[in-house]
């Protein structure tokens, strides 16, 4: 089976707090991409922090209110939603809750940790979305560390980062862990 990880595809990563043009111009592409999956088990991440976000360490260090769970900037971009939910194609796990993965780091070790228990009846694994330079490539060391032996791909062409530098650098660094930049 493949696994397609969808990471952060957040209001506030888009169009909000912590938007950017670069991550807006993907979100056709990341829907088309969804649209066209069959037979694919699709994950997503979710940036959630918690009303005292500024008194974290990262707060400290990107002082952005962003990603507060319950809040509109919280939530899956709806095109992206609506492209899985209609999507009839996908393997969905009982609820569809339990597709989502809940993190308050860059990387998830719930997903991690649930791809790992599934390790040999995934083939490959996929992963597109926001940002690049911070928790797409978090979390594709982090499955690449675990899973050593599956092989895992970054879609460029699906995924923004902070800005289009650290994008690029972002992928090279990827390329260097042995993840296929696609």
């Amino acid at each position: 089976m493949k696994v397609l990880v969808v990471v952060d595809m957040q209001k506030d990563f888009i169009d909000g707090a912590l938007g950017t043009q670069e991550a807006v111009s993907i979100v056709d592409k990341v829907v088309e991409r969804i649209v066209n999956s069959a037979g694919e088990l699709i994950l997503f991440t979710m940036d959630t922090h918690q009303e005292d976000y500024l008194n974290t360490s990262e707060g400290k260090k990107l002082p952005v209110p962003h990603c507060v769970e319950g809040t509109d900037g919280w939530r899956i971009n709806e095109s992206v939603l609506a492209a899985w939910r209609n999507n009839g194609n996908t393997i969905k796990l009982s609820e569809p809750q339990e597709n989502t993965f809940i993190k308050p780091v860059f990387g998830s070790v719930e997903l991690v940790d649930f791809l790992k228990s599934r390790e040999v009846d995934i083939d490959e694994i996929e992963i597109l979305g926001l940002c690049t330079d911070i928790c797409v490539i978090s979390n594709a060391i982090m499955i690449k560390n675990t899973m050593p032996d599956v092989p895992i791909s970054v879609n460029s062409e699906c995924c923004a980062g902070v800005s289009p530098q650290s994008h690029a650098e972002a992928l090279n660094v990827m390329r260097m862990c042995q993840v296929d930049v696609i």
